[in-house]
This record gives structure tokens, C-alpha cells and sequence, in this order.
């Protein structure tokens, strides 16, 4: 008999693609979405037999009853990246998990809960958003005795369809190659098809995982620096690469004027104070060995490979 799995967040970027794995996997999935009649094409990712849709939202108690009901595990992606506020990112990433967290707890078997958390949440005080998803690992935890868990903090993830890598590989198209921090920095990253396996590979590991915070990546030892990520972004374009810096103090004060003009608008600015922060911070690389002794899961694409990937997919979607 095919388990089943909800999903929220399933109309995201990495929710998206994990749904498409889920199916191929033979999981039946219930994901929950705020206006249905968007997805009911049948060319949409979240269309067809295997897949049920959920309307409502993570502040929705009944919803998230209807979401729950009868599933063998749920996975929680939803959210924020950006927001107006540091209230704003509190209310998703910690209240939002809190909201899913107690109705799975009141399911009967409870479900295994799989936060997709954030290798920010390691450095809480750098930002709004990395506060936010600690506070939100803290609250699953709390529910340790009620419901199992398992939290997995990816680094940056890209792939096909990522929205906000599409920048930086457009300057890199033409020519720009910004080295936004030292070349002592490093960074672990990760495609979002070995994020969606990785899930897979706990959703499949049953007990073994209950109770582990996980940090995932590509597998690259001590993760790269940004030279490396130009350099190996570069060799997919003809052009020859300028790199420059950009010193912290510069980006800084662009991000103030961009969160000033997210105020006036009424708009979630991508770079903030905080993300600046975030982008000089010397060390996000994972520690990534514990989740692969715990279950079968191996990251498969080298960041060559799946850059090579992911501007394949910009260029035939006319995006570079």
C-alpha cells in the first residue's frame, strides 16, 4: 500500500521539486495550497492521481486537520526567505511550525515531522531570518515527546527554477564575477534533487533519524570559497570572467536603502541588513557525514555538474 505524506510549502521552489520525487517515488502526497484553481491545469507540478490538494494556510487549524489526516509523515518546507520584518519572519518560520506541529500531535499514530529548517538557524544572532528558523527548530523540539522528528538544515540550495540564484548567474553570463566576501570564506551548497533524495532517504529510514538535526550539502569537504563558485559558474559561458569585490560597508548601505524602500511599498526585500551579514559570515560549511551513516542517502551532483544543470534550465526557459 502507498504511504502517504503531506507537504507544505509544495508551491515553492525546493516544495516543488520534492513533490515531483515524492510521486516518483510511489508516496502518495497532500499538499496544502492557498488557491487551488491555480494548480488545476494538468500540465501543473501539483497535478495528478497521487497528489491531493489542501486549500488553506498554516493559520488555518481546520486546514491543517484536512492536510494531516491519515498521513504517514509531513514535511514541512513553508517559509520566508525574505520579509518586511523581524515579526514577519517569526509569525512563518517558528509560529508556522508551532501551528503544523500541534496537529500532528494530535493525530493518532502521530506522523513523522520533517522540519526543512536552515543552516542559518547555527548562527541565530546574524539575523532576523536565522533567528526566526532557530526559533523554529526550538519549537519542534519542545514536541519531542509527542511527535517523532527529524530536522534537516541545507546550505544554499539551487537548481532548476531558483529564483534568486538567477541573478547571480546573469552577471556571471556577462562577464561579473562579485566575490561578496574574503577568499578565506567558505560555503557548503547543494541541488535542490539532492535535497529532495535526501528527504526521501529519511522519510524512508524510520526510526534511525528521529530526534537528529542534520546538516546536508553536496558532500564537498570544508565546502568552497567564492572564487571556486565563479570560476566554476564561469566555465559554462564564453565570456572571460572580471571578478570584483564588494566590500561589506557598500552592500550595507544598499541594503538599508532597499529595506527603507520594502517599507514605503510594502515589499519583502531580498537583502537586508541581516542577509548582508549572513553573505560575509566566514563559515557555512555543513558537517554532513551523520545523515548518510543514518540512512542510504548520497549527495550525487558536484557543484560543476549541477550548475551546468541549472543555467541548461535558464537558457531553455530564455532566462539568461
Amino acid at each position: 500500500m502507498n504511504r502517504t505524506v503531506a507537504v507544505t510549502g509544495a508551491t515553492g521552489f525546493i516544495g516543488g521539486h520534492l513533490v515531483q520525487r515524492l510521486v516518483a517515488e510511489g508516496w502518495r502526497v497532500h499538499v496544502l495550497v492557498r488557491r487551488p484553481e491555480t494548480h488545476s491545469a494538468p500540465d501543473s507540478i501539483l497535478a495528478g492521481p497521487a497528489i491531493e490538494t489542501v486549500p488553506g494556510s498554516l493559520e488555518d487549524p481546520a486546514s491543517l486537520h484536512d492536510l494531516l489526516r491519515g498521513v504517514d509523515a509531513v514535511v514541512h518546507v513553508a517559509g520566508l526567505v525574505k520579509a518586511r520584518s523581524r515579526t514577519e519572519f517569526f509569525r512563518v518560520n517558528a509560529a508556522g511550525v508551532a501551528n503544523v506541529v500541534k496537529i500532528a500531535a494530535e493525530q493518532s499514530p502521530s506522523p513523522h515531522f520533517i522540519l526543512i529548517s536552515s543552516l542559518a538557524a547555527r548562527e541565530p544572532d546574524l539575523s532576523a531570518y536565522a533567528a526566526s528558523k532557530h526559533a523554529g527548530e526550538a519549537v519542534l523540539g519542545d514536541f519531542g515527546r509527542s511527535v517523532p522528528w527529524t530536522i534537516l538544515r541545507p546550505p544554499v540550495v539551487y537548481g532548476p527554477g531558483d529564483p534568486n540564484s538567477l541573478i547571480f548567474f546573469r552577471m556571471i553570463a556577462k562577464g561579473l564575477a562579485p566575490l561578496p566576501a574574503s577568499d578565506t570564506a567558505r560555503l557548503s551548497l547543494l541541488h535542490v534533487a539532492d535535497l529532495s533524495a535526501a528527504i526521501v532517504a529519511v522519510l524512508s529510514s524510520g526510526p534511525a533519524t528521529f530526534g537528529g538535526t542534520y546538516e546536508v550539502d553536496d558532500g564537498q569537504a570544508g565546502g568552497y570559497s567564492w572564487p571556486t563558485i565563479v570560476a566554476t559558474a564561469g566555465e559554462n559561458f564564453s565570456k572571460p570572467l572580471r571578478t570584483f569585490r564588494v566590500p561589506k560597508a557598500i552592500l550595507q548601505g544598499v541594503a538599508r536603502l532597499v529595506s527603507l524602500a520594502g517599507l514605503v511599498l510594502g515589499r519583502a526585500p531580498m537583502l537586508s541588513p541581516g542577509k548582508v551579514r549572513e553573505i560575509y559570515h566566514p563559515d557555512w560549511v555543513c558537517r554532513g557525514g551523520p545523515l548518510s551513516e543514518q540512512t542510504n542517502w548520497r549527495p550525487q551532483r558536484s557543484l560543476k555538474d549541477g550548475f551546468a544543470n541549472v543555467i541548461d534550465w535558464y537558457r531553455r526557459n530564455r532566462c539568461l
